[in-house]
């Protein structure tokens, strides 16, 4: 197995990307705030399969955490992502500190998420979606690969980031890959690690959400009763603390056409002090979708 690269400065990413540039291979790139686990894992896989060699970067980007966020407590275990990234077949971990990525401080030109960037997420996290777009442009111009693979839980980030891609022609294919979880049916997400055990089994409410959801998009209901299903569920739950349980658009992220026979079901909330996110898909019939 070829040993994985580490490179913590733009000169050793270069230099570690050169030989694959020279060669006309293809090159993934997985971006990613470090504490790996098996979502990540799925990703990385995903990316070996899309492309000849496979760079992750590894980089807690402070310009997406609003003060009083967890950025100072976010963890870190960089050790084991590396080995991960290891068994993986990663050919470079990019694992840069804020001076290598932002070396004049904090940038005087960012990107405006827009007014998908102001909703939702947007809405309770304001600028985060500025700085997410931010530090990926900016991956993609040091690695300029040629896919970039991102995971569905994050389903706006992912909607924001290909409409960055299309809007501004940076050349680069978006890959999802489905929302890996516990055998309980919790999306597997870093922030995991700070759940004790009974936030743990208050957590399951939001995938049991996400289900009920689905289950009722499935025997007909309209929007408005399959969005009810969900919050049926949560608020079942008293260690749950609701910011948004919405049926949207799953393009505009906007309150569904009466005729759309396709909705996404976002929900976000806190348990404990963890804030959390789960999302899926709901199936809807035409006449009886409705709106929000």
């Amino acid at each position: 197995m070829t040993k994985t690269v580490v490179a913590r400065t733009r000169a050793e990413l270069a230099a570690a990307l050169w030989d694959v540039r020279r060669q006309g291979r293809t090159l993934a790139l997985v971006p990613t705030m470090g504490a790996l686990h098996e979502g990540h894992r799925a990703l990385v896989a995903r990316a070996g399969e899309l492309a000849d060699a496979v760079v992750v970067s590894i980089f807690l980007n402070p310009l997406q955490f609003a003060p009083g966020e967890d950025l100072n407590k976010y963890p870190k275990t960089f050790p084991a992502d590396l080995e991960l990234c290891q068994s993986e077949g990663v050919s470079v971990v990019f694992a840069p500190s804020p001076q290598v990525v932002y070396p004049n401080g904090e940038p005087m030109v960012t990107v405006n998420a827009g007014q998908l960037g102001s909703i939702l997420e947007g809405a309770s996290r304001p600028g985060h979606f500025d700085g997410v777009l931010t530090v990926v442009a900016k991956l993609f111009g040091l690695v300029r690969p040629d896919v970039a693979v991102f995971g569905e839980k994050d389903a706006q980030q992912l909607a924001l980031v290909g409409a960055m891609v299309g809007d501004l022609d940076l050349g680069v294919r978006l890959e999802p890959v489905p929302i890996v979880r516990t055998v309980d049916g919790l999306a597997l997400s870093s922030r995991n690690i700070y759940l004790d055990d009974a936030a743990a089994q208050s957590a399951l409410a939001l995938s049991a959400a996400v289900r009920a959801a689905t289950g009722a998009g499935a025997d007909g209901q309209c929007a408005e009763q399959v969005r009810a299903a969900a919050m049926q569920v949560l608020d079942a739950e008293p260690g749950v603390d609701i910011d948004y349980c919405v049926l949207v658009d799953p393009t505009t992220f906007q309150s569904l056409d009466p005729a759309a026979t396709d909705g996404l079901l976002l929900v976000a909330a806190r348990v404990g002090t963890t804030r959390l996110i789960d999302n899926g898909r709901v199936v809807l019939s035409a006449t009886t979708s409705g709106a929000r």
